[in-house]
């Protein structure tokens, strides 16, 4: 009898120890990451760092030689149009002096010819303004009788905005214009004046605030040299650097995303231009870079951004294609197999390679044509020793 317990013991060992090594020969399950495969909104995007900026910056300088006495404004006053900023003695010598005589005599030419050039360019955008808005009325009421799709009203919407603001522009550099005639006029006048003591007053060509100052104390100062920079910090526009392969995508009027500028929610905006030179420039890792600048206008309204300032750092996303109702797939989840994208799609605890046929791409999604279905399971970021039919546990 004790031998027979022994034998019984004997062979439950011997089954055991077996036991345990084919557990330890059986491959195990892979742990992986997943998502989802859905149906929602793809939107192809060129994502870049972007700078805000003034549109229009106006640098106020000495329209003639002398003493500039201190000035009292400092960055982000509020100045209005006439305003005095700075007064300047001249010396009596400057003022006799034929040759600055002539020079001032050119530089009232120069300001009748900017004044000719900006009210041009002001009939020329009231013009292109009219016909914005023509286009965008014509547009609107195709919509309502579903013969338009609504992204292109959503576009020449973004045109007319656009428009719009480049007239105003247009108006205040008209204004400008005629302002620094005005005191070219008078530093002639001033020349010509047999009066030395007579102290010449510099104003302010528009309504805005100080941007810089850039001669703040008391001091001689030689003409055209640079003594305020004035601009609308409500009239903010973004310029963004993208590589050339990605401005080719780029038309304007595309719709564009503002991020992480410092406030609670997103902005929207639209291009306004794409500008056609491009130009180098060395990357973090020491790559030359072809890139070209694209101009953003900001299209949500002003108080929804009113601490954005001049030459804050934003985050742009510009939407080049949008797709509202298409299966999108996670970047993540695809791989090259062969000239093939493939995915590797979760069944009952094992994977199965699936080739899929990708329609577009984009920095963090792909939207998927065929090979995929919604509410499949794929791998994120597949290791490299996942093959068909192998085993996963979901992480």
């Amino acid at each position: 009898m004790k031998r027979r317990t022994t034998s019984i013991a004997g062979a439950l060992v011997l089954a055991l120890a077996a036991l345990g090594f084919y557990w330890l020969l059986m491959p195990q399950p892979t742990l992986v990451e997943t998502a989802e495969v859905v149906t929602s909104r793809f939107q192809d995007t060129v994502e870049e760092d972007g700078r805000t900026r003034v549109r229009d910056r106006y640098l106020v300088s000495a329209p003639l030689s002398g003493r500039i006495q201190r000035l009292t404004l400092k960055a982000g006053d509020t100045v209005r149009t006439g305003e005095k900023l700075a007064t300047i003695t001249p010396p009596v010598s400057p003022l006799l002096d034929p040759r600055v005589r002539l020079e001032l005599e050119a530089q009232v030419g120069a300001a009748e010819a900017a004044v000719e050039e900006t009210a041009s360019l002001h009939e020329q955008a009231k013009v292109l303004l009219a016909q914005a808005s023509a286009d965008f009325e014509r547009t609107r009421e195709l919509v309502k009788r579903n013969v338009a799709a609504a992204a292109q009203l959503e576009r020449e919407e973004f045109l007319f905005r656009s428009t719009q603001r480049q007239t105003d522009a247009a108006e205040r550099r008209w204004h400008a214009a005629t302002h620094l005639l005005e005191q070219a006029r008078a530093a002639l006048n001033s020349a010509n004046n047999s009066e030395t003591s007579e102290s010449f007053p510099v104003s302010s060509p528009v309504d805005g605030r100080v941007l810089r100052v850039m001669q703040e104390s008391e001091t001689v100062v030689a003409q055209a040299a640079p003594l305020l920079e004035l601009g609308d910090p409500g009239d903010l526009e973004i310029a963004v650097d993208v590589l050339t392969t990605d401005a080719a995508r780029i038309r304007e009027g595309d719709k564009v995303i503002i991020e992480r500028w410092g406030g609670p929610t997103d902005l929207l905006g639209a291009v306004r231009r794409v500008e056609p030179s491009g130009f180098t420039k060395i990357s973090a890792l020491g790559v030359e870079e072809q890139r070209v600048w694209v101009v953003v206008d900001i299209t949500s309204p002003r108080e929804t951004w009113t601490s954005l300032g001049d030459g804050y750092r934003v985050e742009v996303k510009i939407v080049v294609d949008e797709n509202d109702q298409a299966i999108v797939v996670p970047i993540g989840a695809l791989f090259r197999r062969g000239d093939a994208w493939s995915v590797f799609v979760v069944e009952a605890g094992r994977v199965h390679l699936r080739e899929i046929q990708v329609a577009r791409l984009s920095a963090r999604t792909a939207a998927v044509a065929q090979g995929v279905r919604p509410g499949e399971i794929v791998v994120i970021y597949p290791p490299a020793n996942l093959a068909e039919g192998g085993k996963v546990t979901l992480q």
